[in-house]
């Protein structure tokens, strides 16, 4: 069977995705113990393998009973992979139909569909969640070349759950500087009349607001800032997740409208 989708240009760069992958291994932890055989994939790891060896070694401080599959559409970059395979990671050649056996625990794409049309987002999303586990997890989302800016979509089987907005804190002017970095099914969104427009317009105001707390630091400012914000907007975690630099909004509040 042929591949499904298309080669992405494959930047990558050691420890660009920890912020998605702690996040992931805290939050999805639980799901991956109880499985029998606990499965990742990384899709589109791209032209180097770092993202899939950082991700086994991540999740398996949450499950050591994890193995990870590096999937990739350009067969050299499997090639090149190989090398890098060791006891519960693997390298292998395949799209969104994700070529493995079982159904995996864990689907992780990490700036893949930012170079796709928005209109195809849906499609594949429903695709990727067809092939995960009973319980699954698919993370897909995009972030800056360092890993400082990251915001991802949480799907289960059913489909979108969440949405995670993360940051290294110390690099941060101002909450909207996250825009740039919106996955893509809600990039073209950041627009007045939109949800995730107003959701960053309001998280502006209460970081304006929470700018005494910058004596003690980005940190406090951040979660007075996003303390603020949980009167208006549904978040989905608590204050241990917001001292990582991270806020988790349900996705039902930013939906892109029809």
């Amino acid at each position: 069977m042929r591949p499904i989708g298309t080669a992405t240009r494959g930047t990558t760069n050691p420890n660009r995705l920890r912020r998605m992958d702690r996040w992931i291994a805290a939050t999805h932890g639980p799901a991956l113990r109880r499985a029998d055989h606990p499965v990742a994939v990384d899709l589109g790891y791209g032209a180097a393998p770092w993202t899939a060896v950082e991700l086994l070694h991540r999740l398996r401080t949450a499950e050591p009973r994890t193995a990870v599959a590096g999937i990739e559409i350009d067969p050299e970059r499997v090639a090149a992979a190989k090398p890098y395979e060791r006891e519960g990671l693997t390298f292998l050649h395949g799209g969104f139909e994700i070529p493995l056996p079982e159904r995996p625990d864990l689907i992780r794409a990490a700036n893949v569909l930012r170079q796709y049309d928005e209109g195809e987002v849906a499609s594949v999303w429903q695709r990727l969640c067809a092939r995960l586990a009973p319980g699954g997890l698919l993370v897909e989302g995009t972030c800056d070349e360092i890993g400082r800016r990251h915001v991802w979509v949480a799907l289960g089987p059913e489909g979108p759950r969440t949405v995670t907005f993360a940051t290294r804190l110390g690099s941060l002017d101002r909450p909207s500087d996250l825009a740039e970095r919106l996955p893509k099914a809600l990039i073209h969104r950041n627009v007045p009349g939109e949800p995730v427009h107003a959701f960053l317009r309001d998280f502006d105001r209460a970081w304006a607001a929470a700018a005494p707390y910058a004596s003690l630091g980005a940190r406090q400012r951040w979660i007075a800032a996003v303390r603020s914000l949980s009167g208006d907007w549904p978040l989905a975690d608590g204050v241990r997740r917001w001292r990582q630099g991270e806020v988790t909004v349900k996705w039902d509040a930013l939906r892109p409208n029809p």
